[in-house]
């Protein structure tokens, strides 16, 4: 089975999320939406007639969707069959949150063993 197919966001906490926006759009052109952060289109390498996406967002530094996670990221991976990598990673061991239906897609939540929080994805295309 095929699990991570790629980097379906990189989200990080800032203490200015909207100040972090503007100077990045500023002074690198990564124009962010208030919302979700930028949006980076690119096409599936295997059917490049497939749009893809991936997310750079700047979060609150007290955002609590990093919880349990003290770290100052969380990255998202791009996921293939969601909820049969969900069985595997149970069978492992590990606790794994989710799986949660969003109108982009799947979700589940792992954290890795130095306490990283870990957002699984598989994108609403894919399902």
């Amino acid at each position: 089975m095929k699990k991570v197919t790629g980097i379906g966001g990189i989200f990080f906490k800032a203490k200015d999320p909207d100040k972090l926006k503007a100077w990045y759009e500023a002074h690198l052109g990564i124009e962010a939406s208030d919302e979700a952060g930028a949006i980076f289109e690119w096409r599936d390498a295997d059917d490049p007639e497939k749009s893809e996406y991936t997310v750079w967002g700047p979060f609150p530094q007290n955002t609590d969707y990093f919880k349990p996670s003290s770290a100052s990221f969380m990255i998202n991976y791009r996921v293939q069959n969601l909820h049969e990598l969900i069985d595997e990673l149970r069978e492992t061991g590990l606790d794994v949150t989710g799986p949660k239906e969003h109108p982009e897609g799947i979700f589940a939540w792992i954290m890795d063993p130095e306490g990283n929080k870990i957002e699984l994805w598989e994108p609403v295309a894919d399902t």
